[in-house]
């Protein structure tokens, strides 16, 4: 067996092996929301109507769109390939991997490397705010995908006023390289060493836009039902699914006050205290028909 299958196949247990790993915690809990059955007060609420999500048929991205829909939002996704826009098997239960339509979802195909493109989903209707979870193999998508694609989607938000933007970046990355698994830290020396370069690059291009950000460095991923654990972590990182991933951007979007604008939080669900959204009516400042 040569030396990246090897790694490739240790990081497969990534998951498994974190979940047991002690770390410092701290439960995340929307800064307004004194018990989960309580809703969010209207005047932290950004109100959203409508929000972008670039990558849109990744399996976070995926969560991120299906779960604003069923919360009455509207969606305007780009992604290279439409067609593979599926609900996600996470929080899709039985109807998962069956394609994801909307009366409230755009999707464009497009290339966020092209600024064109981008342009074109600022252009299909007013954003509230945005979602960047981008993925694909650098063989396919280039060494600096996420980088340039990035700077395309903060000049295109400049451009538009919008300022609330959440970043789908890895454990690993910048200051976080230390919470990061052995066997993740082989992967980001050797067959991973330029997707990180990339990442921390794009990282780079975030923190220096003048926007209102929030780069989500989950843990190993899964694609599980959502748990409505997510704790951010000072310590080595344990699994996530994606399904709480996507919750935790959205609330970082949507709440005004969110406590993690302007910095990259790691975060995982291993331990903590779990918690449960509320994006009625009524938590949303709206009357009810």
């Amino acid at each position: 067996m040569n030396l990246p299958t090897m790694l490739i196949e240790i990081a497969a247990l990534f998951s498994l092996a974190t979940a047991f790993t002690s770390t410092s915690r701290t439960p995340f809990l929307p800064r307004n929301r004194v018990s989960s059955s309580l809703a969010r007060p209207s005047s932290t609420n950004l109100c959203m109507k409508t929000i972008a999500v670039f990558g849109a048929s990744g399996l976070t991205s995926s969560e991120c769109i299906y779960q604003a829909l069923n919360d009455g939002d509207s969606v305007v996704g780009l992604t290279r390939n439409p067609s593979n826009l599926v609900i996600p098997a996470g929080s899709g239960g039985g109807e998962g991997e069956t394609p994801l339509t909307s009366p409230n979802l755009t999707c464009i195909a497009g290339d966020v490397t092209k600024a064109a493109d981008v342009a074109s989903v600022f252009a299909a209707g007013p954003i509230d705010g945005v979602i960047i979870s981008l993925g694909g193999k650098t063989s396919d998508v280039g060494k600096t995908m996420l980088t340039d694609g990035t700077t395309n989607v903060i000049n295109a938000m400049k451009e538009n006023g919008v300022k609330r933007l959440a970043v789908v970046s890895s454990i690993g990355v910048g200051d976080s390289e230390n919470q990061a698994p052995l066997a993740f830290k082989l992967l980001m020396m050797t067959v991973m060493k330029s997707i990180f370069a990339d990442k921390n690059a794009q990282e780079n291009v975030v923190v220096n836009s003048g926007l209102e950000y929030c780069i989500v460095r989950p843990g190993g991923l899964t694609v599980e039902p959502p748990t409505g654990v997510i704790n951010v972590i000072e310590g080595k990182a344990g699994s996530i699914p994606r399904a709480d991933v996507a919750q935790f951007c959205l609330d970082a979007i949507m709440i005004e006050d969110f406590p993690y604008i302007g910095k990259a939080p790691c975060i995982s669900s291993v331990g903590g205290t779990s918690w449960v959204k509320d994006r009625s009516k009524a938590a949303r400042g709206e009357m009810e028909k």
